[in-house]
């Protein structure tokens, strides 16, 4: 698990993927987030966005219903070596905390992954096949039926994700970080 992200029963969880239409969910393990995010990038020669969601810091949620918000940012028309080089600069936090959700995806292709809460990873592309040898690659076998962490949570067991500080810095600083690359806040949504 990544260190921001705690889970009640770790061991009903196992590495593998499942298919579904044109997406594919996946559990990989926090060792390996960083070498799949960089294969992503390297198997598409087209540009490429990054996205982060975070949530909605308390001070901005105004919605008196309780409901909470992610603030989704984007730096759009990355180039291969652009995009590694977010993974370089703010990586080590992405990969460690457990409120912040991120990917790539396609401009052209329309192809994204995302890293969500948990650990988990979904692949959307409208050629989903060419992902299996992509998992494989990785060691990360197909299974019918996948559970991931949220299978496993009750109201007596719950998951727990908490942001990570590395250095003096959390994710909520990521957007200041990328300042001068381009990023934007996109949107407000409900999560």
């Amino acid at each position: 698990m990544r260190a921001g992200c705690a889970v009640p029963f770790p061991e009903k969880l196992f590495e593998a993927y499942m298919l579904d239409e044109n997406r594919i969910y996946a559990n990989v393990s926090a060792d390996k987030l960083e070498d799949l995010m960089t294969g992503f990038i390297k198997m598409h020669d087209e540009p490429l966005f990054f996205i982060l969601e975070l949530p909605t810091n308390a001070n901005n949620e105004h919605d008196i219903s309780n409901v909470q918000h992610n603030d989704v940012y984007y730096i759009d028309a990355l180039d291969n070596k652009q995009a590694e080089n977010v993974l370089e600069t703010a990586g080590e936090l992405l990969f460690a905390d457990g409120l912040a959700m991120f990917g790539f995806g396609c401009h052209e292709s329309g192809d994204e992954i995302m890293s969500v809460k948990y650990n988990e990873i979904i692949v959307f592309s409208n050629e989903i096949e060419k992902y299996f040898a992509f998992f494989a690659e990785h060691d990360i076998p197909r299974t019918e039926k996948l559970v991931t962490a949220w299978d496993t949570f009750s109201y007596d067991n719950p998951g727990k994700c908490f942001t990570v500080n590395i250095n003096g810095r959390i994710v909520y600083d990521i957007p200041e970080m990328f300042k001068d690359r381009g990023i934007y806040l996109a949107e407000r949504r409900i999560d």
